[in-house]
């Protein structure tokens, strides 16, 4: 009996040591440390997702003027102009893709270690939160797909500088008609220019319209975002 006593004393104490080391200094610093470099990593990828999209408003307000400088420019210009917001949506979504990826593991940290630190309670400490993230250090994936990545782009940005071009779009058609346009077939035949057919350039407008319009409500009912509009004891906020 003495000898499992003794067999049983230093497992004990390892238990005892591994769970005070979870606020021994070291480990604490390391961890803050750890924090930090993620905070500055997902800031980084912030700003390129800002750079992104001051490309989308700066061409759009330049293909805008241009449109509106003179009759002679003809409205074909704004397929181009959708055509560029399109691509840097797609780069900006791939972009926002490798920033949520690491701002999840950001707040997995703040969720699971300052928060039990904050609090004090040792047992919030516990879970898998740190098997995960080690996990995710090894071999680091994405948490959204690019649909999602898409439609928060759309939802926070992007969805408001389309609307903006199918609104320039229009009034430039109106404006600067060929022929006067008083009903709904003399608007159709406006949409031809050149070579390009009428139901073509309707079908990009209708088109463009009813994806952003899709995309946007299918990804808000299926996600959350980053972060919620009212939190919870919101008024004791107001300092």
């Amino acid at each position: 009996m003495a000898t499992q006593n003794t067999a049983v004393a230093p497992k004990e104490e390892r238990t005892v040591s591994f769970q005070r080391s979870i606020y021994d200094p070291g480990y604490v610093n390391a961890m803050s440390h750890f924090y930090r470099g993620e905070m500055s990593r997902i800031m980084v990828w912030r700003q390129r997702l800002d750079v992104t999209t001051n490309w989308a408003i700066t061409s759009s307000t330049a293909i805008i003027t241009i449109a509106f400088s003179t009759r002679q420019v003809p409205h074909i210009i704004f397929f181009f102009n959708l055509a560029i917001v399109w691509v840097l949506l797609w780069i900006e979504a791939r972009r926002y893709r490798f920033y949520d990826a690491f701002r999840a593991r950001l707040r997995m940290l703040e969720a699971h270690f300052l928060v039990p630190m904050v609090m004090e309670n040792r047992e919030m400490l516990q879970g898998e939160w740190k098997k995960l993230v080690c996990e995710d250090l090894i071999l680091p994936c994405f948490k959204i797909t690019k649909l999602e990545a898409i439609g928060r782009r759309l939802k926070r940005n992007y969805m408001f500088i389309f609307i903006l071009i199918l609104i320039a779009w229009l009034t430039k058609i109106f404006l600067h008609a060929s022929a006067p346009i008083n009903d709904f077939v003399s608007f159709y035949y406006a949409l031809r220019i050149g070579h390009i057919p009428s139901w073509l350039v309707a079908f990009v407008l209708v088109g463009t319209f009813i994806a952003v319009i899709t995309i946007t409500i299918y990804v808000s009912k299926k996600s959350s975002g980053e972060i919620s509009e009212f939190g919870t004891h919101r008024s004791l906020w107001r300092i």
